[in-house]
C-alpha cells in the first residue's frame, strides 16, 4: 500500500488543492463583477446625484426653471447659432424691449430663445405684455403663439439671456437627432468604467 497509498493521498490532496483554488478564483470572479457592478451603480447613482443637485442649485440662484438651453434653430442668428449654450436669469425686474428671453407657450414642450420688440404695461392691472421676434426671422412670433394669444405674458418666460457658450450644445443637437450616437457614446463610457483600473 506504500507506493499506490502515496499515489491516492496526492492525487486527493491535488483535486483538494484544485477544488480550493478553482473556489478561490470564483470567489475572486464574483468579488471583481461585485465590484465592476458597484461602480458602475455607485458612479452612475453619484454622478446623476450630484447633476441634480447642480440643476436645482442653478435654479435657485438664477430664479428659472431651466438655467441652461441649448439654441435649437437658426432663428436668432448672426448674435446666436444653432448649437449655443445660453445660461438664463430671471429677476423680478421689468422686461424690456431688445432682451432676449427664452419662453415657453402652451401646448408647445420646447422652449423658444427670441428677442422682445415690444412691451405693453396693461393700465388695470399693471401686467405686462410682451411681444417677441427672431432676429433672423420676417415677421413677429405671434404665429407661434398659441391660437389667440397676441402676447406672452410674464409665466410663459422662463428667463432672459445673460451668457453663452458657443457651439458647446451641438452635442445635445447630435444626441438627439441620432440616437445611435448615444447609445455608442454610453456603451463606450460602460466599458471605460468596466475597464479601468482603480
Amino acid at each position: 500500500m506504500g507506493w499506490i497509498g502515496d499515489t491516492v493521498d496526492s492525487v486527493k490532496s491535488t483535486q483538494i488543492r484544485q477544488l480550493l483554488t478553482q473556489a478561490v478564483s470564483l470567489g475572486n470572479v464574483l468579488s471583481t463583477i461585485k465590484v465592476v457592478w458597484g461602480i458602475l451603480v455607485g458612479n452612475r447613482g453619484m454622478i446623476v446625484t450630484s447633476a441634480l443637485i447642480i440643476w436645482k442649485g442653478l435654479m435657485c440662484v438664477t430664479g428659472s426653471e431651466s438655467p441652461v438651453v441649448v439654441v435649437l434653430s437658426g432663428s436668432m442668428e448672426p448674435g446666436f447659432k444653432r448649437g449655443d449654450i445660453l445660461f438664463l436669469h430671471m429677476s423680478k425686474d421689468p422686461i424690456r424691449a431688445g432682451e432676449i428671453v427664452v419662453f415657453n407657450i402652451d401646448g408647445r414642450e420646447i422652449p423658444i430663445v427670441h428677442r422682445v420688440i415690444k412691451v405693453h404695461e396693461r393700465q388695470d392691472t399693471g401686467e405686462v405684455d410682451v411681444l417677441t421676434k427672431g432676429d433672423n426671422n420676417y415677421g413677429d412670433d405671434r404665429l407661434l403663439y398659441a391660437q389667440g394669444q397676441l402676447y406672452l405674458q410674464r409665466h410663459h418666460i422662463m428667463g432672459r439671456a445673460v451668457g453663452f457658450l458657443p457651439y458647446v450644445g451641438w452635442v445635445t443637437i447630435i444626441m438627439t437627432e441620432k440616437p445611435i450616437i448615444k447609445y455608442i457614446l454610453i456603451g463606450a463610457l460602460g466599458l471605460l468604467v468596466i475597464t479601468s483600473k482603480d
